[in-house]
């Protein structure tokens, strides 16, 4: 199941955000682009490294500069 691929490689759901998310990593999923795409591209997205200076954000649209903002003031 996806959702075990993302807790196993330490994500954590944000409820609020509806986004799974790893501080460690700096990376964060929509919900809608792990229901639209498959384990072998989460698997892929997670071993991927991650952005130097910020979050790095696997969404199906781009966040917009504020959202962006907001989701990386809010995950820490």
């Amino acid at each position: 199941m996806k959702q075990d691929l993302l807790r196993q490689a330490g994500y954590a759901y944000n409820f609020d955000r509806m986004v799974y998310f790893n501080r460690e990593a700096r990376k964060a999923f929509s919900v809608e682009f792990v229901e639209d795409n498959g384990e072998e591209e989460l698997k892929k997205r997670i071993q991927e490294g991650g952005e130097p200076n910020g979050w790095r954000f696997y969404f199906n649209s781009p966040p917009s500069d504020a959202v962006r903002r907001e989701l990386e003031r809010a995950l820490g």
